[in-house]
């Protein structure tokens, strides 16, 4: 009788163990399935921007250096690979974007042109669209983050490999732009 218990006992182990690892799993394809809706999204902003900045090109030929730097952390963001590079390369480009509005401001033919203002509310559909795919996977990271670091789930989660992930945020430039208030002129 007592070996029956223990078998009893034992196998009940296993199937919580089991449960949780499986568990553990599931949070972290959904972490991951999450940020390739943000990788679509992405790409659109990715193809976006060489239409962008050859539009403004045209009218704001002294701003080469800003250009530049847009191109350039689109390039970084197209070629990271892990899901930490990417999300600090695509800082890098959020914050370039954010300077290339800032110049647009000084070219009132620029901002009338049709092709132009198409290409902004692109850009703004899809900047809402990747907040939105932002939120979403921040939130999965978060019920992930908190099964691996929550007691029994950290028991699991220590033996297996799985370890606390990184946020989708604004990063600390961004951060600091955001907390300015902004520039309202007429």
């Amino acid at each position: 009788m007592a070996l029956i218990i223990i078998v009893v006992i034992i196998f009940v182990i296993v199937l919580w163990v089991i449960s949780l690892y499986n568990g553990l799993v599931k949070l972290r394809n959904r972490r991951q399935n999450a940020f390739a809706d943000i990788d679509v999204q992405l790409r659109q902003r990715h193809d976006l921007v060489p239409q962008l900045v050859e539009t403004v090109k045209g009218y704001a030929t002294h701003e080469r250096e800003l250009l530049l730097k847009v191109t350039e952390a689109r390039s970084v963001a197209i070629n990271a690979k892990t899901i930490d590079d990417k999300i600090g390369a695509e800082q890098q480009l959020t914050s370039a974007l954010q300077g290339l509005k800032v110049s647009v401001e000084a070219y009132p033919d620029l901002k009338a042109n049709q092709n132009f203002l198409q290409l902004q509310e692109e850009l703004s559909d899809i900047e809402n669209k990747l907040a939105a795919a932002r939120r979403f996977f921040n939130g999965a990271t978060t019920e992930y983050n908190n099964s691996v670091e929550s007691f029994p789930g950290t028991l699991i989660a220590k033996n297996f490999g799985f370890k606390r992930e990184v946020f989708f945020d604004l990063g600390e430039d961004n951060r600091r732009q955001m907390e300015e208030p902004p520039k309202v002129s007429f």
